[in-house]
Protein backbone atom coordinates (compact mmCIF):
# COMPACT_ATOMS: atom_id res chain seq x y z
CA UNK A 1 0.00 0.00 0.00
CA UNK A 2 1.66 3.32 -1.30
CA UNK A 3 1.43 6.15 1.32
CA UNK A 4 -0.03 9.30 0.78
CA UNK A 5 2.03 12.96 0.13
CA UNK A 6 1.18 14.23 3.29
CA UNK A 7 2.39 10.58 5.35
CA UNK A 8 5.46 10.61 3.47
CA UNK A 9 6.15 13.91 4.85
CA UNK A 10 5.58 13.37 8.24
CA UNK A 11 7.98 10.01 7.65
CA UNK A 12 10.94 12.08 5.88
CA UNK A 13 11.00 14.38 8.86
CA UNK A 14 11.02 11.58 11.23
CA UNK A 15 14.00 10.23 9.45
CA UNK A 16 15.49 13.29 9.14
CA UNK A 17 15.93 13.90 13.04
CA UNK A 18 16.46 10.35 13.32
CA UNK A 19 19.77 11.08 11.11
CA UNK A 20 20.51 14.22 13.10
CA UNK A 21 20.47 12.87 16.49
CA UNK A 22 22.76 9.66 15.27
CA UNK A 23 24.82 12.50 13.83
CA UNK A 24 25.44 14.09 17.26
CA UNK A 25 25.57 10.55 18.72
CA UNK A 26 28.55 9.81 16.20
CA UNK A 27 30.00 13.01 17.24
CA UNK A 28 30.02 12.69 20.72
CA UNK A 29 31.46 9.06 21.00
CA UNK A 30 34.51 10.11 18.91
CA UNK A 31 35.15 13.27 21.13
CA UNK A 32 35.02 10.97 23.68
CA UNK A 33 37.92 9.21 22.80
CA UNK A 34 35.94 5.96 23.45
CA UNK A 35 37.74 2.65 22.11
CA UNK A 36 33.70 1.18 21.52
CA UNK A 37 34.24 1.15 17.45
CA UNK A 38 31.74 -1.44 16.89
CA UNK A 39 29.52 0.88 18.22
CA UNK A 40 30.50 3.40 16.13
CA UNK A 41 30.86 1.58 13.48
CA UNK A 42 26.97 0.38 13.87
CA UNK A 43 25.65 4.12 14.22
CA UNK A 44 27.42 4.73 11.28
CA UNK A 45 25.56 1.87 9.21
CA UNK A 46 22.20 3.01 10.89
CA UNK A 47 22.99 6.72 9.47
CA UNK A 48 24.13 5.78 5.74
CA UNK A 49 20.56 3.50 5.76
CA UNK A 50 18.41 6.41 7.40
CA UNK A 51 20.47 8.52 4.41
CA UNK A 52 19.06 6.21 1.53
CA UNK A 53 15.62 6.23 3.13
CA UNK A 54 15.82 9.31 3.13
CA UNK A 55 16.39 9.31 0.06
CA UNK A 56 14.11 7.51 -1.47
CA UNK A 57 11.23 9.35 0.08
CA UNK A 58 12.83 12.39 -1.39
CA UNK A 59 12.12 10.49 -5.01
CA UNK A 60 9.27 9.33 -4.82
CA UNK A 61 7.41 12.81 -3.64
CA UNK A 62 9.05 14.62 -6.63
CA UNK A 63 6.83 14.45 -9.65
CA UNK A 64 7.53 12.39 -13.06
CA UNK A 65 8.34 14.76 -15.54
CA UNK A 66 8.08 13.81 -18.80
CA UNK A 67 10.77 15.45 -20.79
Amino acid sequence: MAMSDEELRARLEVLRIEHRDLDAAIGALMESGTQDQLRIARLKKRKLQLRDRIIQIENALIPDIIA
